[in-house]
């Protein structure tokens, strides 16, 4: 079987020691073919480059070296004729930076407290279509695209084949939320959320937890 070809990767980021950083930690299926620390510079790699995700922090100094609060959202903007999708990575998890660079244009958003394991999961999350977030940050989305604070979903055909603990378990999966973080919230063990997600999965004909994400998406269940 032929090895599938790495995803092709630019990081944006004004602080090279980042960079350097994230780069060694991502794993093999993803190949960084370019850096840039500024809007104008990150604009011009993207351009020649033509990568399948960028990763982007949403605050970057401006062509003059300036602080830039939207240099985020000037690089999306200004990439606009180039087929490539945006994971914005930052250390800011406020409600704004996340509903700016969604707006513009990002695919995801995920902290910089993330591993180089969850940042690679996220490129390829993102490369195939999905969206991704980093725990807690989607209700910021939801809110900010129509869906308002506390709404309950219409319940439909598909949720009815759930039970209550398997929405629970599906609902935190979906959000982003690891095994682990999933057994402490709700107070179970590991296995039994591994046992509730194959259930899950299984009932609504979903093949992985990115499938699951964008389903319940659709259906403002996050």
């Amino acid at each position: 079987m032929t090895e599938a070809a790495p995803l092709l990767v630019v990081i944006v980021d004004d602080h090279s020691i980042f960079r350097s950083g994230l780069r060694a930690d991502l794993d093999s299926s993803v190949h960084v073919v370019g850096e840039a620390a500024d809007v104008g510079s990150a604009i011009a790699v993207i351009s020649s480059e033509r990568p399948d995700v960028v990763l982007l922090d949403v605050h970057l100094p401006g062509d003059d070296g300036a602080a830039d609060a939207i240099g985020g959202e000037a690089v999306i903007l200004g990439s606009a004729e180039t087929p490539t999708r945006f994971l914005a990575l930052s250390v800011s998890d406020a409600a704004a930076d996340v509903v700016r660079v969604i707006r513009a244009g990002a695919r995801g958003y995920i902290t910089k407290g993330s591993s180089g394991a969850d940042v690679s999961r996220a490129v390829h999350a993102v490369a195939g279509g999905d969206a991704v977030f980093s725990p807690r940050l989607a209700g910021f989305v939801l809110d900010a695209f129509g869906a308002a604070a506390g709404e309950t979903a219409a319940v439909d055909d598909e949720l009815d084949r759930l039970s209550g603990r398997e929405q629970e378990v599906m609902r935190l999966i979906a959000r982003g939320y690891s095994y682990k973080e999933v057994a402490q919230e709700l107070y179970i063990s590991v296995k039994t959320v591994e046992t509730h997600v194959s259930s899950v999965l299984r009932k609504l004909q979903l093949s992985s937890r990115h499938e699951l994400t964008a389903w319940a998406s659709e259906r403002r269940l996050l």
